[in-house]
């Protein structure tokens, strides 16, 4: 019999403890681009249970996008304060830094194509939309950076999150079931 890496990853995992399995995979949805959907997927296609690895996998992406909303939130006053006592006559300067022409990084055109939608949809259809371009955690920082409520931007990312774990997950638990992974 034939066996595959994927067999491998799958006997090593059904012999972690029951309590680990999880886990792991709530820690790989902290990871900005495995995110939440990629981590249910990852812990789904392994042989965890879909529903466990599905929400595993969310509140791991949660938990990091509500690290990043209060450490964001906390960066932004500072600043906004900093600034408003330099406007006073404090004589502190602030550099903005203006990129090069034709040098426009793939994170910069996220950023671009989420504050469009940010215009566009506000912070709801952003949010929801913003995985397309951009990892949560990158978003939540854009959105609090913008002057977005933390509050605001952590239900709508919360929302987002769900949404988009539980369409991937339904996903790869029927490539898994057709295709018998």
């Amino acid at each position: 019999m034939t066996t595959t890496p994927l067999d491998g990853v799958t006997d090593f995992v059904a012999g972690l403890p029951e309590l680990a399995q999880p886990l792991i995979v709530a820690a790989l949805g902290m990871i900005p681009y495995v995110e939440g959907e990629g981590s249910a997927a990852i812990g789904i296609v392994v042989g965890i249970n879909p529903i466990v690895a599905a929400l595993a996998g969310a509140v791991g992406n949660i938990l990091s996008v509500i690290a990043v909303v209060l450490l964001s939130s906390r960066v932004r006053e500072s600043v906004v304060t900093r600034r408003a006592s330099s406007a006073d006559g404090g004589g502190v300067a602030v550099l903005e830094h203006e990129p090069v022409e034709g040098t426009e990084t793939r994170r910069a055109k996220g950023r671009k194509r989420l504050s469009a939608w940010l215009v566009r949809y506000g912070v709801p259809g952003a949010s929801i939309l913003a995985p397309l371009a951009l990892p949560t955690q990158f978003t939540a920082a854009f959105l609090v950076a913008s002057g977005v409520r933390k509050g605001w931007v952590l239900l709508w990312q919360v929302v987002a999150i769900v949404l988009w774990t539980a369409l991937v997950a339904a996903i790869a638990l029927g490539l898994v079931t057709l295709f018998g992974a």
